[in-house]
C-alpha cells in the first residue's frame, strides 16, 4: 500500500495540491483585509486629511446697555475692535427680543497662534476638563460662566460679572484647496471631521480630560 501511495501519477498529485473552495475564499478574504489596512495607512499618512481648527467664534448675548458690556468684554478678551453686533432672527418674548433687534456681539478669530493662546487660558479656567456632549461633528461648543476665572483677566467694573460662549470649527487641511477652486461643488461628506477625531485632537493638543 505504501508503495502505491508513493507512486501516484502526476495527475493525481496535481489534484491533491489544488486548494479547496473554502481555502480560496479564506485566502481572498485575507487579501481584502490586507488591502484595507494598506488603504487606511495611506489615508492616515495623507497630510490633506489631517484636521485643524479653522476658526474660533466668541459670542456674548445682551441687549441695550448689556450689549455695550458684551462688546467691551469681547474686545478685552480678543484684543481686537472688530466686534460684530448680532441681530435676532426670531421673536423671544421672555427677553423682550423681536426680529431684527440687536441681541448680542461676536467676533471670529482665525489666527492659529491667537486661538491656541486663548484656548489654553480658557481650559485652565475649566480645570482642563471638557464634557463629551460639547463635541459634535466639525465643531466644539462650550461656555465660560465668568470671565474673571480666565488667567490674565481681572474684574472690570464697566463689564461686571458675565460669561460668554466659545465655538471652535474644525476642518481638514484639504478643505482650503477646495475653496480655491473656481467651480465649487458640494463639500464631500467624507471631509467632515468626526467627533472621535476632535476628541483625540483636543486631548493630544491641550491635554484635556474629556468625559
Amino acid at each position: 500500500m505504501e508503495q502505491e501511495m508513493e507512486n501516484n501519477t502526476p495527475i493525481e498529485s496535481a489534484i491533491q495540491e489544488q486548494p479547496t473552495d473554502s481555502q480560496k475564499i479564506e485566502s481572498k478574504s485575507e487579501n481584502v483585509q490586507e488591502d484595507n489596512i494598506e488603504d487606511n495607512k495611506m489615508k492616515n499618512k495623507n497630510p490633506m486629511q489631517e484636521i485643524e481648527i479653522e476658526k474660533m467664534v466668541l459670542h456674548c448675548g445682551g441687549t441695550e446697555d448689556k450689549l455695550e458690556k458684551s462688546i467691551k468684554l469681547l474686545e478685552m478678551i480678543s484684543g481686537s475692535k472688530k466686534i460684530y453686533v448680532v441681530r435676532s432672527t426670531r421673536r423671544i418674548p421672555t427677553f423682550g427680543i423681536s426680529p431684527g433687534k440687536k441681541s448680542g456681539a461676536k467676533i471670529t478669530i482665525r489666527d492659529k497662534v491667537k486661538i491656541k493662546e486663548l484656548l489654553e487660558r480658557f481650559f485652565v479656567s475649566m480645570d482642563n476638563e471638557l464634557p463629551k456632549k460639547q463635541i459634535t461633528t466639525n465643531q466644539v461648543c462650550f461656555g465660560i460662566p465668568e470671565y474673571i476665572e480666565i488667567p490674565g483677566l481681572e474684574y472690570n467694573r464697566d463689564i461686571g460679572i458675565t460669561g460668554f460662549e466659545v465655538m471652535l470649527v474644525f476642518k481638514r487641511k484639504g478643505k482650503s484647496v477646495k475653496l480655491r477652486k473656481i467651480k465649487k461643488g458640494k463639500y464631500p461628506k467624507r471631509q467632515d471631521v468626526a467627533k472621535e477625531e476632535i476628541e483625540n485632537y483636543m486631548e493630544s493638543k491641550f491635554n484635556l480630560e474629556i468625559e
